[in-house]
Parts: C-alpha cells; structure tokens; sequence
C-alpha cells in the first residue's frame, strides 16, 4: 500500500464477518502506510508477520476472522538488497 488510504483498507478487515475464511497477499509494498490498527486487525486473521511487514516485503496466507491460533498456512519473504532475485524486489512466493 504505498499511495492510497489505509482506512479504505482498515474498514475493509474490520467488515469481514466472523469466521470467514481469507486469503490475503501482497507483493509491492505492504508495509510502508499500514498503522497500528492495520496489523492487528491481520494478526486476528491469523498472520504470524504483519507486524514485521515492510517495504517490498511479500505475504500470503490463508486466515480465519477471528481466529485463536496463528494460520499454518502462511509464506513471508522478507525484502533483501542482497539477496533479492529481481533487481530490488524479492523473489515471488
């Protein structure tokens, strides 16, 4: 989310009924406009990393609204000059 309103996307996560399922990714930039709010509301999908997301950082997984436990259906790939496989993006996950 690098231009745009991140509260378009917080009222999106906040309308999701309880016990949905939910297959979130991101490839470019999720992390440079997410607020406090916007990982939590992540974190309660099921995500072990949003609180780690940042820039040009990728993420899927699969989640639940709600959920006690963490998603064990979840990829992370964390951005990395060095090691980078697409000048300066992370490989696909």
């Amino acid at each position: 989310m690098y231009s745009g309103d991140v509260m378009l996307l917080v009222k999106f996560l906040k309308e999701i009924p309880e016990g949905s399922l939910v297959l979130a990714a991101s490839y470019d930039d999720p992390g440079t406009k997410m607020n406090d709010e916007t990982r939590k509301l992540l974190t309660n999908l099921g995500s072990s990393y949003a609180k780690q997301l940042g820039f040009r950082d990728s993420l899927v997984f699969l989640g639940v609204k709600d959920i006690r436990d963490k998603s064990p259906f979840e990829q992370f790939l964390k951005n990395n000059p060095d090691t980078n496989k697409y000048e300066g993006w992370p490989e696909l996950l």
